[in-house]
């Protein structure tokens, strides 16, 4: 049986979906297995989102869409103008004027934000393409010009060529498939109150038919060939669901009798769990839920039969009947517990080199989201805290906590990187947990001592602000290659915190916060307003807690999103405990019935709160970009709402707090109890992220002097200790893998030059 992944339209183009990767991984590590070696063949891993991409965004792929939409966008013009509305008039005119030049500069706008192709690198078009009256302009790149305030240079060309391919994207939706956006496609017809038979009209979408079609046929053709097929479709985002389907519609069709097509992914686990309309096993035979390794083993292990019997984590139709999965079989859990710590992602076959990285903002974290071609991976799979009132705590994703083998994955990922060319790392667990995360940096160090000829793996991803992110950690994952992270705050305030089982306090992401950017590390934060019980003043509250985080420098950028209650959520399930009287969901039965997806759940008076998302997300994005900090966030509304009732200075009094904690740890000496040490396990150990040690030498002292974090420190050392010092600290560095007892390290320094290290290069592990 020959296996092929298949990553459908459209997802996040600067980097490949991870599902394929370590479905891949997957597949290839059972063909190591003397039980399952004869039944698995070859296995592919399609990226047919970054395929679909290049098919559109070409001199042959805009020809073919203007062609297509020539009539249309002249007609939308007319009507425009006829109803006043002469900007759209002008801007669709002026599209279809501009063809020759669209076509003509396609490609090298996408060698541009894809770092080259084979034929080009883009680079020698840059001050052609930032200047030239020849050069097509849309709006978005117009009024990026506009607001540079200088005149324009060849390195803003990657920016206005990631807002060239928007502005295409925009005359797509606008004169040809409204349904098309840059990065989902369909997203609002697979929303959680959608039935399959908005999904089904969707297959008839113009970029699907004319575009997504022909690279279907050219892609899968070789397979016809093949005896027995296993098709893996991944959807996990909302906008991928059409094209998934299209997908397996095709396969159907193309491979009858030889295939079998297994959608799953994060939409599938979280809004098809309890999907009843039996149409929709007219296009995919099944669907897997969860990792999938357990559903995949069940189907091999029953000779990839559908014969009408349970399946572990898998539903299919049989004889017009809903074949419901098997939640619960222990040699199948088992087996995905011992995988999930030894299977990391493959990006075999996958070229980076055809990702765009798109450069679509001045703000640095937000960047790293779209630029950079990153290889993702997770730390654990679930959450280890998985309590917040808001999250999707009942499905496995997240509740079920299960950690890798972290030096093993460090290991992986620095070969992946040589293999790919792409030597940063995405985390995209839930919450990356802390222990593994300087588990992380310290092998990653490891791996580039002189001897490995190694470049350090960079890398982000998710955590939670909490305070075991303290100074010395945030030190030791910043020098092991950690560049930015992001947490969720959800609402800024003790009480709503507390309200939402957070398990952790203003103060403590202050801490982290602080931590982070001392260590040079980027910082985002996720927010939430729209509670069902939060008051106008705790909202105004949270944002002026924000604003304050932001004026402080704690922050470099945020996202605002709008409560939605969820059927698998903490709060929801609380609700039909009877906890949460004031909550009201609307759940009628009809209605329920007839949903295809349905996680999401409308409660009364959710909609009060719509009001406040423009003004919130106006305010986020000013003091992101350091702009309306000194205003008051009252002025951000267009109608009246309460001052904050938070202290002007509060952010600064828990940076205070967190500046004496900070101190006090330095202070702290390491003691040399070892009774404690073997009743708690744990003994304390130094590792050396300084610069080189340098003696100097005057008439009447000795001095070390080395730099860290860009400054040069001093301190005095007794005649004739400098060499044996410096030659200490040097053995260890997170690099030789090895790290000094707190006592050993005392004695050797004295408490005097202990303390004039500690915080400046001499650091305390976890």
């Amino acid at each position: 049986m020959d296996i092929v992944i298949i990553q459908p339209p459209l997802v996040q183009l600067n980097t490949p979906y991870p599902s394929g990767a370590y479905l891949a991984s997957f597949f290839r590590y059972l063909k190591q297995d003397k039980r399952y070696a004869d039944k698995i063949g070859s296995v592919t891993w399609l990226d047919l989102s970054t395929e679909l991409f290049h098919e559109i965004f070409s001199s042959k792929g805009l020809q073919e869409l203007f062609s297509r939409s020539y009539k249309k966008a002249l007609a939308a013009a007319q009507t425009a103008e006829s109803n006043g509305d002469d900007q759209t008039a002008f801007q669709l005119r002026r599209y279809i004027s501009q063809k020759p030049f669209w076509i003509q500069w396609i490609d090298r706008i996408t060698a541009l934000v894809c770092g080259g192709t084979d034929r080009m690198s883009g680079h020698e078009w840059c001050h052609e393409f930032v200047r030239s009256a020849s050069v097509p302009r849309g709006n978005r790149m117009e009024q990026y010009l506009l607001s540079l305030g200088r005149d324009v240079s060849a390195d803003d060309a990657r920016i206005l060529a990631s807002l060239a391919l928007a502005d295409l994207a925009d005359y797509i939706s606008a004169a040809y498939d409204s349904n098309f956006e840059l990065i989902r496609y369909a997203e609002r017809i697979a929303s959680s109150t959608a039935s399959l038979d908005d999904i089904l009209t969707a297959l008839n979408a113009p970029v699907l038919t004319a575009f997504y079609k022909p690279l279907l046929e050219h892609t899968l053709h070789p397979y016809t060939k093949k005896d027995q097929l296993l098709f893996c479709i991944s959807v996990p985002f909302p906008g991928t669901v059409a094209a998934a389907l299209y997908t397996a519609q095709y396969i159907r069709t193309m491979f009858a009798g030889k295939a079998l097509s297994v959608i799953g992914g994060g939409y599938v686990n979280t809004e098809l769990r309890n999907m009843s309309d039996i149409r929709f096993f007219d296009y995919a035979d099944c669907i897997s839920y969860d990792r999938g390794y357990g559903s995949f083993l069940a189907l091999i292990d029953n000779n990839m039969m559908l014969t009408g019997n349970q399946l572990y984590k898998l539903k299919y139709a049989y004889h017009n009947k809903i074949i419901q999965p098997l939640d619960h079989v222990s040699c199948y859990e088992e087996a995905e517990n011992k995988l999930t710590r030894c299977i990391f992602p493959d990006y075999t076959g996958i070229s980076m080199q055809k990702s765009p990285r798109l450069a679509d903002d001045f703000n640095p974290m937000h960047r790293l989201w779209s630029d950079g071609a990153w290889l993702k991976a997770y730390l654990a799979y679930g959450c280890y805290w998985h309590r917040c009132a808001f999250c999707d705590t009942s499905l496995e994703y997240v509740y079920h906590y299960c950690k890798t083998d972290v030096t093993k994955l460090q290991e992986w990922m620095r070969n992946q990187a040589h293999e790919t060319g792409v030597y940063g790392i995405h985390f995209v667990d839930e919450a990356c947990p802390p222990l593994a995360l300087q588990e992380f940096a310290m092998a990653n160090c490891r791996s580039t001592a002189p001897l490995q000829n190694s470049p350090k793996l960079t890398f982000w991803g998710n955590i939670r602000f909490e305070k075991t992110f303290s100074r010395d950690l945030a030190d030791i994952l910043a020098y092991g290659g950690l560049t930015g992270v992001s947490a969720g705050i959800e609402i800024a305030t003790g009480k709503g915190l507390d309200s939402i089982h957070k398990g952790t306090d203003i103060g403590s992401i202050v801490s982290a916060c602080a931590a982070f950017k001392e260590a040079g590390i980027l910082t985002h934060g996720y927010m939430i307003y729209g509670f069902w019980n939060q008051t106008e003043q705790d909202m105004i509250d949270s944002l002026e807690t924000l604003r304050q985080l932001f004026e402080a420098g704690l922050l470099d950028s945020a996202f605002f999103h709008k409560f939605t209650l969820t059927r698998h959520s903490t709060v929801f399930r609380e609700w039909e405990q009877g906890i949460h009287p004031d909550l009201h969901p609307i759940l009628d039965a009809k209605t329920e019935t007839a949903r295809f997806a349905e996680n999401d759940i409308p409660f009364a008076g959710e909609n009060k709160s719509s009001k406040y998302g423009r003004a919130v997300s106006t305010a986020v994005d000013n003091w992101m970009h350091g702009q309306g900090l000194q205003k008051n966030v009252q002025s951000w509304f267009p109608f009246k709402v309460p001052a904050p009732s938070v202290s002007k200075n509060y952010i600064q009094q828990q940076i205070g707090l967190y500046e004496q904690l900070r101190d006090r740890q330095f202070s702290e000496l390491p003691q040399r109890n070892e009774q404690n040490s073997i009743n708690s396990g744990k003994t304390e150990l130094y590792v050396w992220l300084g610069g080189e040690c340098i003696s100097l030498s005057q008439k009447n002292k000795q001095q070390l002097c080395w730099s860290y974090m860009g400054e040069l420190h001093y301190a005095d050392v007794a005649h004739g200790t400098a060499a044996a010092v410096a030659d200490a600290l040097e053995k260890i560095r997170p690099e030789t893998g090895t790290a000094a007892e707190g006592h050993q390290i005392l004695e050797l320094l004295g408490k005097k030059l202990f303390l004039s290290l500690r915080g400046n290069g001499l650091c305390r592990l976890l």
